[in-house]
């Protein structure tokens, strides 16, 4: 989890550059918007076009421009066409923004601008599948993983293509305000609380009444049995599958694998503990099914970078911040 300064709203500025895709600018706006703790500008050199798919459909002016942006804790770049160089003065702003600490993220192409930068150098990135190859072969410094929804590299994120864009801004608000925060937000939005990082950006949708081997039963079982010991066999024996055959369905459907889904939503629900009950760490691992507070330890340590009791004082710490911006923003309210 990040730091958040106390009595300190955390800036995020969305950059609007030139024909810039139109839905992936307001995801950033829609997601820390409705977030309590944030403050979003959307910064702009002058008016801009707002595209899909190549073509304008409107403009986007803001009261905002670079200067506003060169105190923000966060900067997002959405999409753009992914064979335009930036402005010089979209470079300096982004290297300016990494020298000084700030948080980049990208939405979509909007790693092609980071890329421009130099911030992608020796780094993992991904961007969407369609234009993967493509940032591959200009960036040959950069290791590009299409096959992801996004990417945290600790100061740089980047994702792949439009919606992922909302799954890695629920990232960045769990990593500042913790797992119960952005499940409330995702709410808000109607998303799913989380599609972790690894998840693949190609999913098989298929239609439950048409597909006798749909997994959601399976899948609720897991979610409801998660304090037991599941092995894989067990899984498939309660789809009445094979292993193998289980495997790849659980793949086309889930784009992750049986394992993998349930550890993630072991974690989620020992962050959601942490951050909202006083329960021993100890039972927290009972009830999530990691067995031990070793084994909770060790994927915390490797899944959330730190201690499952050093996350939750950082989690309450931030809570508390949390709260007083709730309270700070619904006076605002009254006032105006």
């Amino acid at each position: 989890m990040r730091c958040v300064i106390s009595g300190h709203m955390h800036v995020v500025a969305v950059l609007a550059l030139d024909g810039v895709v139109g839905f992936e600018l307001t995801i950033p706006c829609q997601v820390f918007g409705t977030t309590p703790g944030y403050e979003v500008r959307v910064c702009a050199e002058r008016s801009v076009r707002a595209t899909a798919h190549g073509q304008e459909f409107f403009r986007v002016s803001s009261r905002y421009t670079f200067k506003d942006a060169q105190d923000a804790d966060t900067l997002v770049v959405p999409g753009i066409e992914p064979g335009k160089e930036p402005s010089r003065a979209v470079l300096k702003l982004l290297r300016d923004a990494a020298a000084r600490g700030a948080r980049i993220a990208s939405v979509c192409t909007g790693a092609f601008v980071l890329a421009y930068a130099g911030l992608l150098n020796g780094r993992k990135a991904t961007t969407h599948w369609i234009v993967a190859d493509d940032l591959a072969k200009t960036f040959p410094e950069v290791t590009v993983d299409p096959s992801v929804l996004f990417v945290d590299e600790g100061q740089i994120l980047t994702s792949a293509g439009v919606a992922a864009g909302l799954d890695l801004c629920l990232h960045m608000v769990r990593l500042d305000y913790g797992a119960a925060v952005a499940a409330t937000t995702a709410r808000g939005i109607v998303m799913p609380p989380q599609r972790p990082g690894g998840q693949a950006q190609f999913i098989e949708h298929v239609e439950p009444a048409a597909d006798t081997n749909d997994l959601a039963p399976v899948l609720q079982w897991m979610q409801s049995n998660m304090d037991n010991p599941l092995t894989i066999a067990d899984i498939a024996a309660r789809a009445t599958m094979s292993t193998r055959y289980l495997s790849r369905r659980f793949r086309a459907q889930t784009g992750t694998t049986p394992l993998r889904w349930l550890l993630d939503r072991r974690l989620q629900r020992a962050r959601e503990l942490l951050e909202t009950t006083g329960i021993p760490v100890d039972r927290v691992a009972q009830s999530c099914g990691f067995g031990s507070p070793e084994t909770l330890r060790h994927h915390f340590a490797k899944h959330v970078g730190t201690t499952p009791r050093d996350y939750r004082a950082a989690f309450q710490a931030s809570r508390e911040i949390t709260s007083r911006s709730a309270g700070t923003t619904a006076l605002d309210s009254v006032n105006r």
